[in-house]
């Protein structure tokens, strides 16, 4: 059994309170990892200006090349796992058992982390929107059009508190380490292995294992992170979203909301996009924020939730290692029991009705952990409290919903799929502040494009632009 010690900038620590990483069926423990407390966390953060510093003597364009060799080391090596070695498919099985995904999906998060890793020079060039890469370093530039620039870095390192639900947000912190800003991570405590692999890909592909810092641990740990570093991100609830609202020092990234809209010009024509909803709902197991938890048109609302339901409703709980496994535990047994009340109560609201109920209960429970099987549910207004909201499980309302009053209704909205060729509301759309991501056109929620920024742009959250003048010659406009 490996254990995963607390690596404090490079330098392995193992502390006398361990937690154990259990199978989230049998029980059997996977690991044991070493558990940093607040006070460590917090006094490690007095040197983690020396993470910059390390980063900073390799040029960004290295840094980029670096990553494309951890992409490959990621994806297909056995690399060095706390006492031991862990090789692509122990990873895989590891995370499926501690997560309850099915392991063709870990895979599947498992080459879009590599993706973004592999992909880094044009996702850097997309969202610094063409930037010499120097500029950051240096603090300040000229651009081609000949006018001096300046970008500060408000932090040294990124801090980040992760979650155990969902691998493939992983992807949001990855490019730190070529603008040259550290990590300190807090892995989830059901989900080590992503953090702790990359991390070690990472360093075998050359970057200073002094510019990164794991720090597993309890409840103390997150907030002594997220306290002691000028720029963190955070994955939870709406709640903790709520929590951190306006704090600048803090990019909290919760439930989606994600939705499809379909357009009077085109919702006659449902049945051709019914894939589309399909794969929207239900891909990733319903786990992402980025899957649909609402489809909204104007009518043919209940024949697009029956159809809906036809093709995903049969769906049974396989075993993990099933190729075809559609659904991932709740390796917290009582959260599911929990949600499935909470859907009672939705359903007991009148307008509601559940597209599903044919197909059997949605709470399937078994000895150590439950999974709630695919649920979709009618709403004949946007004024139906479901409508509102998003669990961790295919799950989506599908909401009856003028197109005129669709944009006051919404909500935020992460990704925003808009059906429809009517330019006038495409407008509308675009000028519309409560959706994150928009797609025009029959896209499905799930299709992220790596070109473009996810929850904000994390050049914008790492760096401030600033006036920036010399009297000297070393910099001329």
């Amino acid at each position: 059994m490996l254990h995963l010690p607390v690596i404090r900038w490079g330098k392995p620590y193992e502390s006398l309170e361990v937690a154990e990483v259990v199978h989230f069926h049998t029980g059997e423990p996977i690991a044991k990892v070493s558990q940093a407390n607040g006070g460590i966390i917090q006094r490690d953060m007095r040197k983690s200006h020396k993470a910059r510093e390390a980063l900073k003597k390799i040029p960004c364009e290295d840094l980029i090349a670096i990553c494309a060799k951890a992409a490959d080391l990621f994806e297909t090596a056995t690399l060095p796992m706390g006492d031991g070695t862990q090789s692509p498919d122990e990873f895989v099985h590891a995370q499926s058992a501690s997560t309850g995904l099915p392991e063709h999906m870990c895979r599947g998060n498992m080459k879009k982390n590599a993706f973004v890793l592999r992909n880094m020079r044009e996702i850097l060039d997309c969202l610094t929107r063409g930037l010499d890469l120097g500029i950051l370093t240096n603090g300040y530039g000229t651009e081609d059009r000949g006018v001096i620039v300046s970008y500060q870095a408000q932090t040294p390192v990124l801090g980040a508190v992760l979650p155990s639900n969902s691998p493939g947000v992983h992807t949001l912190w990855l490019p730190a380490i070529p603008l040259q800003i550290g990590l300190a991570l807090k892995p989830g405590s059901s989900e080590p292995w992503t953090p702790y692999r990359i991390a070690s890909a990472y360093i075998e592909a050359g970057i200073p294992a002094e510019a990164i810092a794991l720090y597993p641990g309890g409840h103390d740990a997150g907030p002594a992170l997220l306290s002691s570093c000028s720029r963190s991100m955070i994955f939870g609830s709406q709640q903790t979203v709520q929590q951190y609202h306006g704090n600048p020092k803090v990019q909290a990234h919760g439930p989606g909301f994600s939705k499809i809209l379909i357009g009077d010009d085109m919702v006659d024509q449902w049945p051709d996009f019914l894939d589309v909803l399909v794969e929207s709902v239900f891909c990733n197991g319903g786990r992402s924020c980025i899957n649909a938890s609402g489809i909204w048109a104007s009518r043919h609302t209940k024949e697009i939730a029956q159809a809906i339901a036809e093709k995903i409703g049969p769906t049974e709980v396989l075993p993990p290692t099933d190729p075809n496994s559609a659904l991932a535990a709740f390796t917290n047994a009582p959260v599911a029991v929990a949600v499935s009340k909470m859907i009672e109560g939705d359903l007991a609201e009148t307008g509601v009705t559940n597209m599903t109920e044919s197909y059997g209960d949605i709470l399937v429970e078994q000895e150590r952990c439950a999974y709630l099987r695919p649920m979709i549910v009618h709403c004949d207004s946007p004024d139906r409290a479901v409508a509102a909201k998003e669990y961790m499980f295919p799950f989506a309302s599908v909401v009856e919903c003028p197109q005129a009053d669709m944009l006051k209704k919404i909500g935020p909205t992460l990704v925003g799929s808009a059906i429809t060729q009517d330019a006038a509301w495409i407008g509308q759309l675009g000028e519309c502040i409560d959706i994150d991501r928009l797609n025009i056109g029959p896209i499905p929620t799930n299709r992220l494009n790596w070109l473009q920024p996810h929850e904000g742009n994390i050049i914008d959250f790492l760096f401030r632009s600033r006036a920036y003048q010399r009297a000297d010659s070393l910099v001329t406009a």
